[in-house]
């Protein structure tokens, strides 16, 4: 609660939490939404949410003139669709669908403790940023989970609702997903969903309560991707620091870099799609793409989720690799520089190798790999371990070997398969 001072204050002009109000001081004036008191703050200091997403505290005493804009609306809390402008009739095929899956971008802070937790609904969202309210939108939200609990299962339940509002219509798609393992499932849909329209996955790094929350511009700024003329699912995500643009990076190509930076996404081994410039409302394409309506739209969620990712190390036990190649239908191995493990493990690959898929990618992350350069690399070859000239990221090949399990039992196949480019996950040629 708010000290004595501030709380009279609201209460003479009845401005409660969430309401839109504009501020006169001494020295300036502001526009923006009151927020909840941070537990360890002053508590005669009036927090207030700015349009561009900033928060500033503002102290009662210093406040000259104060007057509300407009009130907070009670969000009606269905899981249903629901149309952000109820009152208008609105074309499905011209509304951008907001899925809502949880995350960062999708929590606030618990202000006594401090803890971050997924409790703003994809509604309240739309609540928060007048921004949206010029938009042809409808949300829905799907689950509540922080990115770390999602799972396969998942991928396929969004998979089906992107089914469901492609069957409506619609412009585009923006699904609002937790940062920290995005990518796996940007790479997963890249697989399964084949689409004629923009699908963007967007997530903050910074929670909505916080100064340097950047989930107004990326929201906003996915908004925009979602309306354009790039028909691939994509991941949105600030490009510097700063405020400056998004970068839009194909889902089979982009990874987390930074556990905690804005700019944290970057794209491996090839370019971003495009540039999202939201202050001017422009994108400008930096690489190739699928245009809007070239892809008809398909459906596949046919995944073996019995996989497993290994991290190569110096010093591993053979049985330690023995016992997860037998426990699992197919393994992606984490190897170092070029493509390697050590010597002593490539017997055991070759023992499962004939019955089971074994692929390998890179540590480094950058770079393609090349079982050419020594002799470990043939010697891999000769075990029939699958990689070889590829550039793939690690969760790219994890989640392919997945879908590609789902299709085949059949080992030549499956090598086939993992070989071709499914989803732009392997790249001809490498940019800098």
């Amino acid at each position: 609660m708010y000290g004595t001072k501030a709380a009279k204050l609201l209460n003479s002009k009845a401005v409660e939490i969430g309401d839109s109000v504009r501020i006169k001081t001494d020295r300036n004036e502001y526009e923006g939404l009151v927020m909840p008191r941070i537990e360890t703050g002053d508590t005669n200091c009036i927090i207030l949410k700015l349009s561009n997403g900033y928060n500033i505290g503002i102290e009662a005493e210093r406040i000259k003139e104060m007057s509300k804009m407009e009130s907070k609306k009670e969000t009606p809390k269905k899981d249903k669709v629901e149309s952000a402008k109820p009152k208008k009739q609105v074309d499905p095929k011209e509304e951008v669908v907001i899925l809502g899956c949880g995350g960062t971008i999708a929590s606030k802070i618990e202000y006594k403790t401090g803890a971050v937790f997924p409790a703003i609904t994809s509604e309240e969202l739309v609540e928060s940023f007048p921004q949206l309210k010029e938009k042809k939108i409808r949300t829905r939200m799907l689950f509540s989970l922080l990115s770390e609990n999602v799972t396969p299962q998942h991928w396929i339940e969004i998979a089906n609702a992107i089914k469901e509002e492609m069957e409506k219509g619609c412009k585009g798609i923006v699904l609002m997903h937790g940062t920290d393992t995005m990518h796996y499932t940007a790479a997963a849909l890249s697989y399964m969903v084949k689409t004629p329209v923009p699908i963007v996955l967007v997530g903050a790094q910074r929670s909505s309560d916080r100064g340097s929350s950047d989930n107004m511009m990326n929201l906003l700024s996915a908004i925009l991707a979602a309306e354009s003329d790039i028909a691939e699912v994509t991941v949105c995500m600030h490009a510097t620091e700063n405020d400056d643009y998004c970068y839009l990076h194909r889902g089979t190509k982009v990874r987390k870099m930074h556990t905690s930076r804005r700019d944290a996404f970057k794209s491996i081994n090839e370019q971003p799609i495009a540039k999202v410039d939201l202050d001017n409302e422009r994108i400008e394409i930096l690489s190739d793409y699928t245009q809007r309506g070239k892809t008809k739209f398909a459906i596949d969620t046919k995944l073996n989720p019995n996989v497993a990712l290994i991290y190569i190390y110096p010093g591993m036990k053979r049985q330690q690799l023995k016992e997860m190649l037998q426990n699992h239908d197919g393994a992606v191995l984490m190897g170092t520089g070029l493509g390697h493990i050590p010597t002593e493990l490539i017997d055991v690959t070759k023992e499962f190798s004939s019955k089971k898929p074994v692929a390998i990618t890179s540590q480094t992350i950058y770079g393609r790999l090349n079982l050419n350069v020594y002799e470990t690399g043939r010697n891999m070859q000769d075990a029939e371990i699958i990689g070889h000239l590829l550039d793939w990221t690690p969760e790219a090949a994890f989640v392919k070997l997945m879908f590609v399990l789902g299709h085949s039992k059949e080992i030549g196949k499956i090598r086939e398969m993992m070989n071709t480019s499914l989803a732009g996950e392997i790249t001809e040629r490498q940019e800098e």
